[in-house]
């Protein structure tokens, strides 16, 4: 005779197998691109301020962006800790999105936080959202960039001064925009 228990347990494995299959699915989809330098993805003819980009289609997405930075900015993907070029750039400048080009962070806030991922303690204005992120067992806070809704990665509570808070952002959701003779 089957039990609740034995119900329950048989439904909490099933839903653990098939959120590491999701997570296994994704790192490898990544992970099967090389990542020595920043990718691009091709260029729009319409300015980035003409597009209502909340209203793009999946297909204009795909056009749009590269497969991994479709991946992470529309399917909340993860890059592989220290793939991203971004994480050794030390000029001065602006980290913008790669969906829309919107800046969200300043070279100023950003720090080593020792992760594998380029990591900041404060974005800039009006720039990125967050919501509550649940998968993989956990609960977490997602940074999502406040133009286009691309995933950028988390923020945590255990970054350095001022905030104290660290935003942990997948490097392939950025773009670096160095300043002016930073080239």
């Amino acid at each position: 005779m089957i039990d609740r228990r034995a119900v329950l347990s048989a439904g909490v494995a099933l839903g653990a197998l098939a959120a590491t299959a999701r997570f296994a699915t994704a790192q490898t989809n990544i992970e099967a691109r090389p990542m020595t330098a920043p990718t691009t993805a091709p260029t729009t003819a319409a300015p980035t301020d003409a597009i209502d980009f909340r209203k793009l289609t999946d297909a204009e997405w795909r056009k749009r962006l590269t497969p991994v930075q479709y991946d992470i900015l529309r399917k909340h993907g993860t890059e592989r800790a220290g793939t991203s070029p971004l994480n050794q750039e030390k000029r001065k400048g602006i980290y913008a999105c790669a969906g829309c080009d919107l800046p969200l962070f300043d070279s100023a806030t950003k720090f080593e936080s020792g992760t594998g991922w380029p990591s900041f303690y404060e974005p800039l204005p009006n720039a990125v959202g967050t919501k509550t992120d649940r998968s993989f067992f956990m609960t977490r806070t997602e940074v999502h960039c406040i133009r286009c809704l691309g995933h950028q990665g988390h923020v945590f509570n255990d970054g350095p001064k001022p905030t104290g808070l660290r935003y942990c952002m997948n490097g392939v959701a950025m773009k670096f925009v160095p300043a002016d003779g930073q080239g």
